[in-house]
């Protein structure tokens, strides 16, 4: 019996790329996991695959799905052995045992990055996240001094911190998310019409799979109802807008 291996055409498979990177900067997740597992099951070892899993691994971390998130992120680690996503990986696989409230083993993750990239431009934001994960251990000593780390590759220009973060949750606050664009003039073009009709409007940026978008917010909420108030407010100057934890 004559055996027919259907396998994408790279050029179709680059499209479909393209247009899961497009959900995934519109903050469509669901879409994003949708496509990008139907994709994923079709492929045939393109060899940008592991991109694949990497937007499928963010985009179920941000939909809230923390335990897949981790499985896609294992994957790369363990399967893909010439993955250029090992880096980000790790920190993504650190930040799903953070939301899941595993802190030790969140700990434990970002340590490996520590220990296995000691020249990394990238650290700092890992220090970041190991403080974070000492004030929640109660370990305050060593969360200031992983704060400490931080602070100083912030100052360095290394990093900025809060806009280079995975995983925005980990800033224990509530935002109200209005747009995300890929060039800088359009969101801060969006920024100013909001600040001109009273909203706390800001941008921040974030590098994922290495595509930089610049999300136009709005408030930084201890409550929840606070921002979906906020939401209201906007959808009546008719400005579609979405809670983010």
């Amino acid at each position: 019996m004559l055996m027919v291996l259907i396998i994408i055409p790279l050029t179709a498979y680059g499209l479909e790329l393209e247009r899961i990177k497009t959900y995934f900067l519109d903050g469509d997740y669901k879409s994003a996991i949708m496509e990008g597992e139907k994709l994923m099951a079709q492929a045939e070892g393109p060899a940008d695959l592991d991109e694949l899993y990497y937007i499928l691994g963010v985009s179920y971390l941000k939909d809230g799905n923390y335990l897949r998130a981790s499985d896609i992120f294992e994957i790369i680690l363990n399967e893909l052995k010439d993955s250029s996503f090992k880096f980000e990986a790790r920190l993504g696989l650190g930040d799903a045992y953070y939301l899941m409230g595993n802190y030790p083993k969140a700990e434990a993750h970002y340590r490996e990055i520590i220990d296995k990239n000691r020249d990394s431009r990238m650290l700092g934001m890992v220090y970041y996240r190991l403080g974070q994960c000492g004030y929640k251990i109660g370990n305050i000593d060593k969360a200031k001094q992983y704060m400490e780390l931080a602070n100083a590759d912030s100052a360095a220009g290394n990093i900025e911190l809060g806009s280079s973060e995975l995983c925005p949750p980990v800033a224990n606050y509530y935002s109200v998310q209005v747009g995300a664009f890929t060039k800088n003039n359009n969101a801060v073009r969006m920024m100013e019409k909001l600040v001109l009709k009273g909203f706390s409007a800001y941008l921040e940026t974030n590098d994922a799979a290495g595509i930089v978008t610049y999300r136009v917010k709005v408030g930084k909420f201890s409550l929840r109802r606070e921002a979906e108030e906020t939401v209201d407010k906007l959808a009546q100057d008719g400005y579609p807008a979405r809670v983010y934890p």
